[in-house]
């Protein structure tokens, strides 16, 4: 039998798993490799004999063999599969101090996530795993997003619930990384079909997955459903050509900035001792538009989701020149005075875009009002500080509160919603102004 040494030079230089073998034949160590030639042929030097990883491995290598693969991508998989099945001695004595991570499936909602996590649930998922490197999971994953276009993100979804129609989706709905089930711009039963496939390739059964698709297309394209069978035909190429992607750590990237408007709400009641959790919540911007114009937005959330019925934008009627204080208590009274007016109810909490000088503004004109005010704050971009009334200095919450998180986000969309304003002044009809 040829040395493992000298074997492994004849190797080829893809991408592909190494099985090292003990005397007995079995199996003691799997891994992945983008070359394995290089990969493989690294254990077999003065270093790998000396590294305190490597050493006692070395010195039980009888033999090596190796299985092909097409990309990194189905080495990574192929060699979390063989681990889980073999469970060789060396792997579990390599890794450190953390768990594995895996790759989990939710099952028992009506739009499943797929997750990076390091402690897995037991029950109402599917995992994949243990992978050995966070990294190259987290490139996989997002490689594999760009095909399958799943969520990642951790929102209650509800195809009934008629108020996700109104939620603004993540920017990996806007590069096509993502259906945008939270907008609820595809069914439960295709996104459903999108995570069967992922599985089909998570499985191992690429090219079972391709026939199916291809037989799919050709029937779609028969049925005259184009745009179905364009979307077929682009999977089915991004999965062919999976292996031109490259590194998979280059792939890798940090967690989707999202909002969970449940963790969101329940962060502000604490955090600001509120009787009850907030339901409505109101979030007022001013922009100055070329010409000196001067407008306002005004968004509405309910729930922690966006509301779009509840926008609207206004003109600064009162106000010349650029005098964000003096807008502020403009849009205010205009907003107050006309819930007061009808008997509608003010919001749970009225958030101002600025500091301390635009709240002040806001708690002015509703003091001239006579009306009991809303609670209300302001939040201040550059250092994201919170203003509270009374109080001489502003809040900093963690960066990572899910109620800052929540409260960014209805800034950022009134600040949206101003700025494109100019555009909706070419159709006046659009144009709710109060």
């Amino acid at each position: 039998m040829t040395a493992p040494r000298e074997k492994v030079k004849s190797f080829p230089t893809g991408p592909g798993v190494y099985l090292m073998k003990d005397a007995e034949e079995r199996v003691i160590y799997v891994g992945k490799a983008v070359n394995l030639k290089s990969r493989a042929g690294s254990y077999f030097t003065k270093a790998a004999e000396i590294e305190r990883r490597t050493a006692e491995l070395t010195t039980e290598i009888a033999d090596i063999d190796f299985i092909e693969t097409e990309s990194e991508v189905d080495a990574l998989l192929l060699e979390a599969r063989l681990i889980k099945d073999v469970q060789p001695k060396f792997n579990s004595e390599l890794k450190d101090d953390k768990s594995f991570p895996y790759l989990q499936i939710t099952t028992n909602e009506e739009f499943p996530r797929v997750e990076f996590t390091r402690t897995p649930l037991s029950q109402g998922v599917k995992l994949y795993g243990p992978f050995t490197s966070a990294k190259k999971l987290r490139g996989t994953i997002s490689v594999l997003q760009k095909i399958f276009r799943f969520r990642t993100c951790t929102l209650d979804i509800e195809e009934e619930d008629e108020k996700w129609r109104w939620f603004r989706p993540c920017l990996l709905a806007s590069i096509n990384q993502c259906t945008a089930p939270c907008n609820l711009r595809i069914s439960s039963a295709d996104y459903k079909e999108d995570i069967r496939r992922l599985k089909m390739f998570l499985d191992g059964n690429k090219k079972k997955l391709l026939r199916d698709m291809q037989k799919e297309m050709a029937a779609a394209s028969k049925d005259l459903k184009f745009e179905k069978a364009a979307r077929l035909r682009d999977e089915i190429k991004a999965l062919e050509n999976i292996h031109l992607r490259g590194d998979l750590e280059e792939h890798a990237q940090p967690e989707v900035f999202y909002i969970d408007p449940k963790k969101g709400l329940a962060g502000l009641k604490q955090i600001f001792k509120l009787k009850e959790t907030p339901r409505v919540i109101e979030g007022v911007d001013i922009a100055h538009l070329q010409g000196g114009e001067t407008v306002a937005s005004l968004v509405q959330f309910i729930d922690g989701l966006p509301f779009k019925h509840g926008y609207k934008r206004y003109k600064i009627r009162t106000v010349d020149g650029v005098d964000d204080f003096g807008s502020i208590r403009e849009v205010v009274s205009r907003r107050i005075s006309r819930l007061h007016r009808e008997g509608q109810a003010f919001p749970d909490i009225l958030l101002i875009d600025g500091g301390k000088g635009q709240l002040n503004a806001a708690m002015a004109a509703m003091k001239a009002l006579g009306v009991d005010p809303p609670f209300t704050i302001s939040i201040a971009k550059r250092e994201e500080e919170i203003y509270v009334p009374g109080e001489a200095e502003p809040r900093k919450l963690s960066r990572h509160a899910y109620g800052l998180r929540l409260l960014q986000y209805v800034r950022d969309e009134s600040h949206r919603f101003a700025q494109n304003y100019h555009h909706l002044l070419r159709s006046k009809s659009s144009l709710h102004d109060e």
